[in-house]
């Protein structure tokens, strides 16, 4: 066992760092506050060639894996720049589609998202389903040569952004009867398909939407894959380079909230000459969120490795592993940080309580803790399923 990267994941993570530090929080702040979205640095970073690092060669990308992907994501906010369209087009989508896409999917869809002149959102969660992937209500039935989907969606992010989303729906198979899912690539601008923006208490330049989709027509090829059998497939294709991504977002933001606050506690003297990071009652809790980060990190490193190495099994535990982990830490990072700053750590200039809403986000979505645990539970642990 390695935990060294290569020599060219190394110049990844510089060159990365180096970006996300010329934009910096401020910039991904105004951003949001200003209800605009980070264009400049989504095209930088697709134009350095950033975005593609995990989509094939033959279609404009690195031909890196989720390890070369998830090194972007951390350091992108490590630099205070957490991207979570960096976990839908880039993780999910581009894997979905190199995976199980058909090669026409492939030419038209793979090289605009590895250059980041193309973004492909993702649409699985629903109102009524909420964790139960069982009951999905958004139906796609067969019309004529096309199909028609009709449902709704919630917590979906990135539409304003997006050409497409790729929509989780089910259709019945002709042959058990039984519904099965299925995925399909949706414009934007398809009629039938309208979005409602979602209030949200959190500071991302990213939305978030409801969609209703109404008879929306679509022809045949809109359908991933081959065929029927390619939705299962291909929607597991997606979770656990979701979860790995945003592991190392949340991992990253830790690293920047931990390094905020270790510069102010360094230099900062209230009683006589000593800093208050000298004192314990300072330094302990910043160290024990730098150790819960660490951690996070080592589980998103081997999560990241197994799902290159294709073991794809393993990968979906320690991938769900290490989202709780990096889940957990960003959180507590966080919020020390913002402890420790004291009555600036509340405020804007010192950019930590910024995040307290995306972290706060991130013990939640895209799966919840609570779920993780019943995974490890009964995958891990062999104890009987609970729900």
């Amino acid at each position: 066992m390695t935990f060294d990267l290569t020599p060219e994941q190394d110049q990844l993570r510089d060159a990365v760092r180096a970006l996300g530090r010329r934009y910096g929080h401020n910039y991904f702040v105004e951003k949001a506050k200003a209800g605009e979205h980070t264009t400049e640095l989504w095209a930088e970073a697709g134009r350095l060639g950033y975005l593609g690092v995990n989509i094939p060669t033959e279609y404009g990308g690195g031909g890196g894996g989720i390890t070369d992907l998830a090194i972007v994501c951390e350091e992108l906010a490590a630099a205070g720049c957490p991207l979570l369209l960096l976990v839908v087009s880039p993780a999910i989508a581009a894997t979905v589609l190199a995976r199980h896409g058909t090669e026409e999917q492939r030419k038209r869809h793979l090289p605009g998202l590895a250059d980041g002149s193309q973004k492909i959102v993702f649409a699985i969660t629903e109102p009524e389903a909420g964790s139960n992937f069982h009951r999905l209500g958004t139906v796609a039935r067969r019309d004529g040569d096309g199909w028609l989907v009709s449902g709704r969606k919630c917590y979906i992010s990135g539409v304003d952004e997006a050409d497409h989303v790729l929509v989780v729906a089910r259709t019945e198979d002709a042959v058990s009867g039984k519904l099965k899912p299925a995925l399909f690539l949706v414009p934007t601008d398809a009629p039938g398909l309208t979005r409602s923006k979602l209030d949200m208490e959190i500071v991302s330049p990213e939305n978030q939407f409801l969609l209703y989709l109404d008879d929306v027509r679509l022809p045949a090829d809109a359908l991933v894959g081959e065929s029927l059998d390619a939705g299962l497939p291909a929607l597991f294709a997606g979770l656990n380079p979701e979860r790995i991504t945003v592991a190392a977002m949340g991992a990253g933001t830790g690293r920047y909230a931990i390094e905020r606050a270790s510069e102010y506690t360094a230099t900062r003297k209230v009683w006589g000459s000593r800093t208050i990071g000298s004192h314990q009652g300072v330094s302990h809790p910043l160290a024990h969120a730098a150790v819960q980060v660490e951690l996070a990190r080592l589980m998103i490193q081997k999560a990241a490795t197994l799902y290159d190495a294709g073991r794809d099994l393993e990968a979906g535990v320690a991938g769900n592993m290490a989202k709780y982990a990096a889940g957990e830490a960003a959180a507590l990072a966080v919020d020390t940080a913002v402890q420790v700053l004291g009555g600036a750590g509340m405020t804007t200039e010192y950019g930590v309580a910024t995040l307290l809403g995306a972290v706060r986000a991130g013990r939640i979505a895209p799966v919840s803790r609570e779920m993780i645990l019943n995974f490890v539970a009964q995958h891990v642990l062999g104890q009987d399923k609970s729900y």
